[in-house]
């Protein structure tokens, strides 16, 4: 039987729990490198899961069922939203 792929949860969830070990700096050098390499691994199936997801969501449906990529708003006070003015900014 193959054994399940952890979820992004699960590897991140991981992946702390190395970071917290390590900054603690009472693990054994042999033992630390191996985590070092592990959460690198674990950084990098996180990143791909994430682009992955951000590529999905990425898309949108519009009315008439046709699949459009998304825009995402900027900062640019031309795009209409009136910009990043900042809170108690005075126009």
């Amino acid at each position: 039987m193959a054994s399940k792929e952890p979820s992004f949860e699960e590897q991140l969830t991981k992946l702390q729990g190395i970071v917290n070990q390590l900054e603690q700096g009472n693990v054994p050098l042999e033992e630390a490198i191996q985590q070092f390499q592990e959460g690198i691994k674990l950084s990098k199936d996180l990143q791909k899961k994430l682009t992955s997801a951000e590529k999905t969501l990425g898309h949108l449906i519009d009315d008439n069922g046709e699949e459009k990529e998304y825009e995402k708003a900027t900062d640019d006070p031309s795009n209409n939203g009136g910009g990043n003015r900042g809170f108690g900014s005075e126009d």
